[in-house]
């Protein structure tokens, strides 16, 4: 996303190895996309390549998209193989064809989107009729153990995160992603609430103690809904 232009370096450095991307989503993420040999994936909201890379090595062949330029130039270096656009997720992917990917990535971007709905149905678009799409995002509880009042409060937040990055996302409940799947066209195959892994038991004790204790993200494996494919 462009919010991350100014950082892109600083970002990616982080994510390489912080706790909470490769020691928690990615893994989650991951196991939940299962064998990709040989299968068309469309990373949305790819960042700075960190999946893209990982995808490829297990014989993927790759696809990423991101709004941030800067980012998208560390996935281009990253992971070379892989296509790459640079382009707001909430814009349509005209240069995607209908039902031409196996699965769809959209790791911690859900929360950031103005208008979830509308770039869902886009990537129901693109997805093959067997295909899934893979997601994260922010734990509806972490986000209500923090910010307080009501649990089914869904607002727009604007918070610094580490590195000064001024970044802006939604809280929402759980009930709320739900439907808007569904309004999509898509039906939860599975829900994962990740644990820590063990590396960071050593890397991240403080972390490992929280995140086995309390989540902090969400991920869902979502399958198009019979009534939607024609």
């Amino acid at each position: 996303m462009a919010m991350f232009d100014r950082a892109a370096q600083a970002f990616d450095n982080h994510a390489a190895d912080s706790a909470y991307n490769a020691h928690y989503d990615r893994p989650a993420m991951l196991d939940l996309l299962g064998d990709v040999s040989g299968l068309d994936i469309l990373d949305a909201g790819c960042g700075s390549g960190l999946y893209a890379a990982e995808l490829l090595a297990r014989g993927a062949r790759v696809v990423g998209v991101d709004e941030s330029a800067e980012l998208i130039r560390l996935a281009r270096r990253r992971a070379p193989e892989a296509a790459f656009h640079v382009q707001p997720l909430e814009k349509p992917l005209d240069w995607a064809a209908d039902r031409s990917v196996d699965r769809v990535l959209m790791a911690l971007v859900l929360h950031h989107l103005h208008y979830p709905v509308d770039v869902l149905r886009e990537l129901h678009r693109v997805l093959r009729d067997d295909g899934r799409l893979v997601l994260s995002t922010g734990h509806p509880t972490d986000d209500w153990r923090r910010r307080g009042g009501s649990y089914f409060t869904t607002e727009r937040i604007e918070e610094t995160w580490s590195m000064g990055l001024q970044v802006a996302y939604r809280r929402a409940p759980l009930s709320t992603l739900v439907d808007e799947f569904g309004r999509a066209g898509f039906v939860v195959e599975k829900l994962v609430e990740p644990r820590p892994t063990e590396t960071m038991q050593h890397r991240y004790p403080e972390a490992y103690e929280k995140l086995s204790r309390v989540p902090a993200f969400i991920a869902f494996s979502l399958m198009k809904h019979p009534g939607s494919i024609q």
